[in-house]
């Protein structure tokens, strides 16, 4: 496993993850089998490797696979776990297809309601994977189902890529209710709204997107983990009840780790603006506004109650 180095208590983190086999910093409490060793250095963790798993944040993921450019087997295959969108020049653009074009080799994608300490606790989840290949679906999911761990297999890869990015937005609007002190109804119509939101973006961007994806792990119920539970909801919540920046907020609260929700909420912003697509999205356009410090959250409950019911 590559990790970046950092020190902790005046210990680097990877020699705590590798006596200790715990991340003390980022999953806390939770034993990691002994078989995973933590390494600093990319090029010899990837090694040899059949099989290269990509969980990290998205700004990160074009620095990490020019790195490993030339360094993998040809016959290897790749699975992104990221939770983000590249926006380019040409329009938006799928983390699998970054990976995928910068090392050359085919990449799958898997995402789903996967609270990351739930899932350590082995506690039951389902997860979504999204690949075009039959073969490359059914070795990813005996690679990665256990008793506790259910996977689904969709060929609608690009779908799922969105959702798991976009419900971090829709995730930081449900903690702004809650910041707001609003109940379970107006969580609920958060929910709603913001599906409504995300499937009309999937059917104006993401070419072939099909409507039964987002009833998968990877849609609806990601959506509603997220917005009960996670830290792009508890962003939401502490942009109400503070009034330091997101950044502020990132560095208090996570401790080295980013919130994705408001990074996403930025970028999709930018790219409705430049297309003229601002009015049909209006809580995302309500969620970059409020985490950028434009308006206040206040403002959230008015872009619920005036919503229009045909985006």
């Amino acid at each position: 496993m590559y990790m970046y180095e950092e020190m902790v208590d005046g210990r680097k983190l990877t020699e705590i993850v590798n006596t200790e086999h715990e991340n003390v910093k980022y999953l806390p409490g939770i034993k990691i089998p002994p078989n995973v060793v933590a390494i600093p250095d990319i090029v010899q963790a990837a090694e040899g490797a059949d099989i290269l798993i990509f969980v990290l944040p998205h700004q990160f993921v074009k620095k990490i696979c020019e790195s490993l450019k030339g360094h993998i087997k040809a016959s290897a295959i790749a699975v992104s776990l990221i939770k983000g969108v590249n926006i380019a020049d040409h329009g938006i653009e799928m983390m699998s297809n970054v990976i995928s074009n910068i090392l050359g080799l085919p990449c799958a994608a898997l995402s789903g309601a996967n609270l990351a300490t739930e899932v350590a606790q082995e506690q039951f989840c389902e997860t979504t994977i999204g690949t075009e290949d039959d073969d490359t679906g059914s070795l990813l999911q005996t690679l990665f189902e256990t008793p506790y761990f259910r996977c689904s297999v969709v060929k609608d890869r690009q779908t799922l890529e969105m959702c798991g990015a976009l419900k971090n937005v829709v995730g930081i609007g449900s903690g702004i209710v809650d910041g707001l002190g609003f109940g379970d109804n107006t969580k609920a119509a958060v929910i709603r709204l913001g599906l409504m939101e995300m499937i009309k973006f999937a059917e104006i961007f993401v070419q072939g997107s099909q409507r039964t994806t987002f009833f998968e792990s990877c849609g609806v119920a990601d959506l509603v983990a997220t917005c009960h539970g996670g830290r792009n909801r508890m962003l939401g919540e502490n942009v109400v009840k503070s009034d330091k920046s997101v950044k502020e907020l990132e560095r208090e609260l996570l401790k080295g780790q980013s919130f994705q929700g408001p990074r996403v909420a930025r970028e999709i912003y930018s790219m409705l603006e430049s297309q003229g697509h601002l009015d049909r999205f209006p809580m995302f356009v309500m969620v970059h506004k409020i985490c950028a410090r434009e308006v206040k959250p206040q403002e959230f409950i008015n872009c619920l109650r005036n919503h229009p019911e045909h985006l």
